[in-house]
């Protein structure tokens, strides 16, 4: 079992994070954001500012290298492939998304639930094509350099 090749991690999440949020912005920019921008309203608030903007695609990067790194670490035990890429993906999306979104929108009705359930729901397609995006370039460091150098490198 490698070690975490954190280049790849980092290079992956990167790509991950881009894919995440280009999703993200076309579900939640663009398709609900009529939805949200009334849901703002209500509270009270104005719609999103573009330093609001800014943070959540800084987030959506570290959500990208987390997501990646979840799939480096789980591997070793289900293997590399885009089997694992999904479970990653899943997994990030249940924590990062389902359960925040559950108990600040759904639990505390903080946003209309229909918004909350399109937004969680799309979430899951966003996670996931995000996580097989990023695991596609990840490799283990003896896999970055090939199996000649690295079966060399172990003799």
């Amino acid at each position: 079992m490698g070690s975490i090749n954190i280049n790849r991690v980092i290079l992956g999440g990167i790509v991950a994070g881009v894919v995440g949020n280009i999703l993200g912005y076309l579900v939640d920019g663009l398709i609900l954001a009529p939805q949200w921008a009334a849901a703002m309203k209500t509270l009270g608030k104005p719609e999103f500012t573009g330093n609001q903007i800014a943070g959540f695609l800084i987030v959506g990067l570290v959500y990208g290298i987390l997501t990646v790194w979840l799939y480096a670490a789980i591997r070793p035990r289900y293997g590399a492939g885009p089997k694992t890429a999904v479970y990653a993906g899943l997994a990030a999306w249940a924590i990062g998304t389902l359960l925040p979104n559950a108990s600040f929108m759904g639990v505390n009705g903080l946003f209309p639930l229909d918004l909350t359930t399109l937004t969680t729901a799309a979430g899951i397609v966003e996670s996931v094509a995000a996580a097989l995006a990023g695991a596609a370039l990840y490799q283990e460091a003896a896999e970055a350099v090939g199996p000649a150098k690295a079966k060399a490198a172990r003799a």
